[in-house]
């Protein structure tokens, strides 16, 4: 038992004291860590009905944003887009006139190929009426010129037909980054909805309809007040028939809106053509102090101009607010105001 004992080897204690306590603390770090991994660490910090609000109001202004750069340029593109056809179309048209200058320099060709070429002094001696030889001659002359000035044409042409080629090549490098652009703006608009909608949930029934109503709720308002005129009449009653309707981003109407696509399709009733988006239609028409605010003007907010709305008097607006609330009466105090154009 003696000989046992003494071949048995003693107890391992690797950390004492300082070390001890270190290898301890790292020991609860990396439980911690793990729990953290695992889903076992902090919850997310509950918040309040209004900070959820809050968040949501700030998302939905982001969204808002996206939005407008979205309508941007997908106004842009279209623009882009209608210069390639046209583009497209006047090379079409060149094209047409150098085959048909080819066609003609062919034809000469041909007829001085079955002449034989042969030198002009010699058909004069060989000519038995050397007079109708020399008219002839004449009018070759001139035919040879005509001829000279249709070559010139057709290097023209040529030209012209690869400067048209290399503009369309221009502008359809521009389309591919309008569409790479408005695929970002997209993912962005997308990203911000979807947090919104994430915070909602977690609101009740009754507070999410609260949300969704907003802060006047009134959509029954009495007739439009006396606008600056009789278009901006027709754009005020064509704002009050759009109540209701929802709020789809990047929709001019006429079943759903955005908030520059209500106010661009409002005055297009009234005949006057707006620009796509709101930071575009602040400086479309005479800018209004707020004083002076008419039915008809269009009011705008936040410091990006990123929403805009129609006034309909009485320190109200129509606009389309944001998604999941329809297009609706509100006052124009309820976000922080930027300006006021009226369409000319």
């Amino acid at each position: 038992m003696a000989a046992h004992r003494k071949h048995r080897k003693p107890r391992q204690y690797p950390f004492r004291g300082p070390a001890a306590r270190t290898a301890g603390s790292l020991a609860l770090a990396g439980a911690a860590t793990a729990g953290a991994f695992s889903g076992t660490g902090h919850a997310e910090p509950t918040l309040t009905p209004a900070q959820i609000k809050a968040k949501v109001d700030k998302l939905y202004q982001e969204a808002e944003e996206a939005t407008e750069r979205y309508n941007g340029v997908t106004e842009r593109a279209g623009r882009e887009r209608e210069a390639l056809e046209r583009l497209r179309d006047e090379a079409a048209r060149r094209t047409e006139r150098l085959n048909a200058t080819r066609n003609a320099l062919g034809s000469i060709a041909t007829a001085q190929y079955r002449a034989g070429g042969m030198d002009p002094a010699l058909l004069v001696a060989l000519a038995s009426d050397p007079d109708s030889y020399l008219e002839r001659a004449a009018l070759a002359e001139r035919a040879g010129e005509r001829q000279a000035a249709a070559v010139a044409g057709a290097r023209r042409e040529v030209a012209e037909i690869e400067r048209v080629r290399t503009e369309a090549g221009r502008r359809m490098a521009e389309l591919r980054e309008r569409g790479s652009e408005l695929a970002r703006h997209k993912a962005a608009v997308r990203e911000k909805l979807g947090a919104a909608e994430g915070l909602l949930r977690r609101l009740t029934a009754g507070e999410r309809a609260s949300y969704a109503a907003g802060a006047d709720g009134d959509r029954a308002a009495g007739p439009p007040a006396r606008a600056s005129g009789p278009r901006a009449t027709r754009a005020v009653a064509h704002a009050y028939g759009a109540l209701g309707k929802p709020y789809v981003w990047g929709a001019t109407g006429p079943g759903a809106y955005d908030c520059s696509g209500l106010t661009q399709a409002a005055w297009k009733a009234a005949g006057v053509s707006l620009p796509r988006t709101s930071y575009a239609q602040i400086g479309a028409g005479q800018r209004i102090p707020r004083s002076a605010l008419a039915p008809g003007d269009l009011v705008f907010f936040y410091p990006g101009v990123s929403h805009v709305g129609l006034y309909v008097g009485g320190g109200r607006m129509i606009h389309a607010p944001r998604p999941g609330s329809p297009v609706r009466i509100a006052p124009i105090d309820e976000m922080p105001f930027v300006g006021a154009t009226r369409p000319v």
